[in-house]
């Protein structure tokens, strides 16, 4: 199988050597299972809590090129400590036959494999979410003194002693923006002039319309410190003065068009969980526009979309997409909480003495093994200085393995079955209306649903945890199921899926969201 590397180090507390290391064993990971590593892709000095990294971008974008088959990481809070960015690009990788492994984390390719991966993303975003608070405090700390709170520095400026400093190399290009801008260069000039001089933007690379409108907007240029919604007359050096800012602005706001109506794009919640209860077969989104113009969404099996050699009838999407929702909040009891819990925890314990530290042990073992031997020749007058030498060189090893081992044993730390009954309890108090809320439900819970014209079945991601729902006993179906003629598909909704197996109602807890999505229980 081909795969290809993604590692990144963050600007917290760590170096260029965190990349080297995680290739190391990015690399011997490959040797070992047989996989051809045919690239890498190397974020450097930027958060996993962020989706806006220049190399996983492309990743993701040449996943669809179909040359490799996994992407690899060292550990899977290298990939992304987002859940929701994790679930998202994750499924994308999907849709493109790729899937995402782990270097460090013994995770098995069947359904409890799956399981214990969603813990273990779960844990690394709760850790990601308390380090961000703590450091949060130290930024607003920073913020009220008018200094540096991190990240990129805006194009003009530099910091020194975390003070905001002008940049006399990089300040006069802001002046010379504005100015070509006041002066009637349009922001298409502008970048021309710019990138034919070889000169970057504050991330060091070549200018668009994006980062010279960002330049012209910036409140920083005439001295106002902005950290979040809070702003600071005069707390930074000026750059530009106020009348040729305001210029700039009015220039601005007279040559911005109104926008154009863009075509709203719709998520189907269902896409890729819901199968026809008749033919087994997939059933998508589409749409379709009534006599009035107004458009109505559906979901409709993919066989009766094709040849109408199945009779299955579509469905409203939004019916059916509230019906999951409420049916999936109801299965959240106290009592399949707790099993939830008790079942992830099994795994994670299981798991805790992975392959990794299997292999420490038993080099650790081994080394223990040869000082002894040689402590006996020692004994025996055997090449003295030689053996003290090597005793010497086995006491680093030794000294090097433990310390391996103690981060192997500490760096997944086993959730309690308190912890996760928080986190599912706390999830099922989400705002149903939510689509973040609604999408983490189903992605966490839903493995497989059968749709017929009277009934649903739910496969659930847990041990044998399924349901029958009598669609007529919920509401009636007048309104919601229709005959399959006159719908047209939506481009960007239109997707397929593998009919599914009879045995492929193994559980599995794919791409819980309950860590991320407390925020929304809070609002």
């Amino acid at each position: 199988m081909n795969v290809v590397i993604y590692a990144r180090f963050s600007s917290h507390s760590q170096t260029e050597q965190s990349i080297e290391g995680q290739l190391k064993e990015c690399y011997a990971y490959a040797q070992r299972n047989d996989y051809m590593v045919v690239g890498e892709y190397i974020d450097r000095a930027l958060s996993g809590t962020t989706d806006h990294r220049p190399e996983f971008q492309k990743m993701i974008a040449d996943s669809s090129k179909k040359t490799f088959q996994g992407v690899l990481v060292y550990q899977l809070d290298r990939f992304a400590r987002n859940r929701y960015d994790s679930a998202t690009y994750k499924s994308k990788l999907k849709k493109n036959g790729v899937r995402v492994l782990s270097a460090r984390e013994n995770i098995s390719d069947d359904a409890s494999g799956v399981l214990m991966e969603a813990v273990l993303e779960g844990m690394a975003e709760y850790y990601s979410v308390e380090l961000a608070q703590k450091i949060k405090r130290g930024m607003d700390i920073n913020a009220e003194k008018c200094l540096s709170t991190g990240g990129n520095v805006a194009l003009g400026f530099k910091i020194e002693d975390k003070r905001i400093v002008i940049d006399p190399v990089t300040a006069p290009v802001v002046v010379k923006i504005f100015e070509m801008y006041v002066a009637g260069s349009t922001m298409a000039d502008i970048i021309r002039y710019l990138n034919a001089n070889h000169i970057k933007t504050s991330y060091g690379n070549e200018f668009n319309k994006n980062s010279i409108n960002r330049i012209l907007r910036n409140k920083r240029y005439i001295g106002t410190y902005t950290y979040r919604d809070t702003e600071v007359p005069d707390g930074l050096p000026r750059i530009v003065d106020d009348d040729l800012f305001r210029e700039a602005q009015r220039i601005m706001e007279k040559n911005k068009k109104a926008p154009a109506r863009a075509k709203a794009k719709v998520d189907y919640l269902l896409t890729t969980k819901l199968f026809c209860g008749h033919c087994k077969a997939a059933m998508t989104g589409v749409s379709g526009t009534s006599k009035t113009e107004k458009k109505y969404h559906y979901y409709q099996c993919v066989t009766n979309r094709r040849d109408k050699s199945c009779n299955k009838k579509t469905v409203n999407k939004d019916y059916i997409e509230d019906v999951v929702v409420q049916q999936l909040r109801e299965f959240l009891t106290p009592d399949n909480i707790t099993t939830i819990a008790k079942e992830v925890v099994d795994l994670c314990e299981r798991e805790s003495n992975n392959g990794n530290a299997k292999r420490l042990q038993k080099l650790l073992s081994e080394n223990e093994k040869a000082t002894e031997n040689l402590l006996k020749a020692l004994e025996s007058g055997q090449a003295v200085e030689i053996i003290a030498e090597r005793i010497t060189q086995k006491k680093k090893e030794h000294d090097e393995l433990s310390y391996q081992l103690l981060v192997e044993t500490t760096q997944h730390p086993v959730p309690s079955v308190r912890d996760i009954r928080f986190f599912l309890s706390q999830f099922r108090k989400g705002d149903i209306n939510a689509p973040k809320y609604r999408q983490g439900l189903v992605d966490m819970l839903v493995n497989k649903i059968y749709l017929y014209d009277d009934k649903m079945t739910i496969l659930c991601n847990t041990q044998d945890g399924h349901f029958d729902v009598d669609l007529k006993e919920v509401s009636s179906l007048k309104g919601h199921l229709v005959e399959a003629r006159g719908v047209e598909p939506l481009s960007e909704s239109t997707s397929t899926g593998t009919s599914p197996s009879a045995d492929g109602r193994l559980y599995s807890l794919a791409q819980p969201q309950a860590v991320k999505l407390l925020s929304s229980v809070e609002s």
